[in-house]
């Protein structure tokens, strides 16, 4: 089943992009404040509904267990947002999420985990896709900074915004498969209502200063926000049990929903694609048919 939960989280993970984007304001500075605001808000009530429906609990101690992993996943996270300020959705998505195939090294080296031949071409598949439809997307992009309106080319913040995200989400996807396939330090329940609670945690404190900086903000009136907290929630859920039950493949699959990212902000935001980018999302869905075939060997 970890195929089948890696594939909804990309598409949960995907939409989430679309409308994090949908609703970001390059104009506005506290913008991704707000979206980690309402993230947070979104995976704070999941994780009490989630708590209560299943009659479970949940310890201080787990919280501090799993904050390195809750940490790094949430500074990433917000890295990211910052980034959807001055990117294209096309841009940044894949650029951050080639951290898959670094999780995969990472988990061969030091814990010698075995991949199958199929599984390595389809990883090897994927990452290549993304990164290479990345690197396909060239242009310009407008920043007001300091109320004067400039022009920079893209490849200095393509490439630190998106590369820092993808090195942080790196480590902390290489932490989660330690904490939860590897050494079995944490039972997924507990790491996934610990991660969603410290989220909801960061998000009041981001609240609170959003109020002592007197910025106006309706949770009530950010609907794109609202939905991509949603989807990012239904992602988290998905990917918890995906890395827990094979983590050496889960993260470059999962990777993949920059792919779908790419997708939906060709048809929904009218970003566009060069001819040989849908080459590169065929070769990388060839990639994903081949890790599902692996599964089922």
């Amino acid at each position: 089943m970890w195929f089948v939960y890696a594939l909804v989280t990309s598409l949960a993970w995907g939409g989430a992009d679309l409308f994090y984007k949908k609703g970001t304001d390059s104009k506005d500075k506290y913008s991704h404040v707000k979206i980690a605001i309402m993230v947070g808000l979104a995976m704070g009530i999941h994780a009490t509904i989630y708590l209560f429906a299943n009659g479970l609990s949940i310890s201080a101690w787990d919280m501090v267990r799993y904050l390195p992993v809750s940490g790094l996943y949430i500074l990433s996270m917000i890295i990211g947002y910052v980034g959807l300020r001055y990117l294209n959705l096309s841009i940044a998505s894949p650029v951050q999420n080639a951290s898959g195939v670094v999780v995969t090294i990472l988990l061969v080296i030091f814990f010698r985990s075995s991949v199958s031949t199929l599984e390595i071409i389809g990883i090897v598949l994927i990452t290549l896709g993304v990164i290479v439809i990345a690197i396909l997307d060239k242009g310009k992009v407008d920043l007001k900074i300091g109320g004067a309106d400039k022009k920079y080319t893209i490849s200095f913040l393509a490439i630190f915004i998106p590369i820092l995200y993808c090195f942080i989400d790196g480590l902390g996807t290489f932490a989660d498969a330690i904490y939860l396939d590897e050494m079995k330090l944490i039972s997924e329940d507990a790491a996934l209502i610990a991660y969603e609670y410290t989220f909801f945690i960061v998000a009041a404190v981001l609240f609170i200063y959003l109020k002592i900086k007197k910025v106006p903000f309706n949770v009530f009136k950010e609907k794109d926000k609202g939905i991509a907290a949603i989807l990012e929630t239904a992602g988290q859920f998905f990917y918890v049990y995906a890395m827990s039950s094979n983590a050496v493949v889960t993260a470059p699959l999962v990777a993949v929903y920059s792919i779908f990212s790419v997708i939906f902000s060709r048809i929904f935001l009218k970003e566009k694609l060069k001819p040989l980018q849908y080459v590169i999302i065929g070769i990388v869905f060839v990639g994903i048919a081949l890790m599902g075939i692996a599964e089922s060997i």
